[in-house]
C-alpha cells in the first residue's frame, strides 16, 4: 500500500532538507538557491554559471585567493 500524498510530500521535503544540509556541510552550496536569490535581490547582475559557482564555493571552502575559508589539514 502507497502512503497518502500528504505523508509522501512530508517524506519528499524532508529528504531535501536533509540533502541540501548534507550538501552545505561539506561546502557546497545550492545552485539553484544561489541563482534565485541573485535574479531576486540583485536584478542588475547576472548569476554566475553553475561552474563558477560550484569553484567559487570550493575556493571559499579550502581558502584559495582572497578568502579565508575552512581548511582540515
Amino acid at each position: 500500500m502507497l502512503p497518502s500524498s500528504n505523508l509522501r510530500d512530508r517524506i519528499r521535503t524532508l529528504s531535501k532538507c536533509v540533502c541540501d544540509g548534507a550538501r552545505l556541510m561539506v561546502g557546497q552550496g545550492d545552485y539553484a538557491a544561489y541563482a534565485e536569490h541573485v535574479r531576486r535581490t540583485h536584478p542588475d547582475q547576472a548569476p554566475m554559471s553553475e561552474v563558477e559557482f560550484f569553484r567559487n564555493r570550493e575556493n571559499a571552502r579550502f581558502g584559495v585567493g582572497n578568502t579565508a575559508g575552512f581548511r582540515c589539514c
